[in-house]
């Protein structure tokens, strides 16, 4: 079983710069969109409705053309479920989750905090919140894929200029202490982690791998020369650790500010 996670940062304009005919050549059998940046009735076209593929969207109803999430699966959910109770969160389209059996498969956007002192204290208040929702579902009797951008680095491997960062949004020690609290694996920065808990699958194939990154700022030439940063993850329950197979990162061809990232899991 193949799942990726990609943010498209506008769904129409990675599918003018040819992202579906690429995503229908890579075997994907669970696309997880972040920044569809429409509403479901923009994106009727054929190009958004690949055949043999099931599509489920969450838009965002306070300002539209605004985030969004989707899920393609090649099978049909059994269920679809759109919010997660904190309206604020809901309605701006940041989560959507399919069900399959004992699987779920969710499609998260967590806020940005880089546009100022408001949207950061909104992030916060979010990492607060979702932290015992991830708890619970981590002690539930469901698997969990958790793809996403979390718009946060985990340590000084994850991102090309650790050191000039650490007072911005995205790489703040409060951040990283959040995200790393809920994954149990040697690869934080440092902060208290759990002994039981989310399984970062990039690490857990990669534990040794340096500037591989999802995410590049379009100004200058931080592309160009690599100065990226890894904040797009797929968060795995611990079920799903001896499942994990294969992963990879890719940064070509260019959709999007951010490289859809995909992950194998064994059947």
């Amino acid at each position: 079983m193949r799942i990726m996670t990609f943010n498209a940062n506008g769904l129409r304009s990675a599918a003018n710069k040819g992202f579906f005919p690429w995503f229908r050549r890579q075997k994907v059998d669970v696309l997880c969109v972040q920044e569809t940046k429409a509403q479901a009735e923009q994106l009727t076209g054929a190009v958004f409705r690949p055949r043999g593929y099931h599509v489920a969207f969450r838009d965002a109803t306070t300002k539209k053309g605004y985030s969004g999430v989707a899920i393609y699966s090649r099978q049909q959910p059994d269920e679809i479920h759109t919010e997660l109770g904190f309206a604020p969160f809901d309605e701006e389209g940041r989560y959507l989750e399919a069900r399959f059996g004992k699987l779920s498969v969710v499609s998260f956007y967590i806020p940005s905090g880089s546009s100022g002192e408001l949207r950061q204290d909104f992030k916060l208040e979010v990492m607060a919140w979702l932290a015992p929702i991830m708890r619970r579902w981590l002690a539930s009797d469901r698997e969990y894929v958790l793809c996403g951008d979390w718009n946060i680095v985990r340590a000084r491997g994850d991102i090309k200029n650790w050191t000039s960062n650490q007072k911005n949004s995205g790489c703040l020690p409060s951040e990283r202490a959040w995200l790393n609290g809920l994954i149990a694996d040697s690869s934080g920065d440092g902060s208290p982690q759990p002994k039981r808990g989310w399984v970062d699958t990039f690490r857990a194939l990669k534990p040794d791998a340096t500037s591989d990154y999802t995410w590049w700022s379009n100004r200058g030439a931080a592309r160009a020369n690599n100065v990226g940063w890894r904040i797009d993850y797929q968060l795995a329950t611990p079920g799903l650790e001896q499942r994990l197979l294969s992963c990879k990162i890719s940064p070509e061809p260019r959709f999007s500010d951010h490289a859809p990232y995909s992950v194998d899991y064994q059947d």
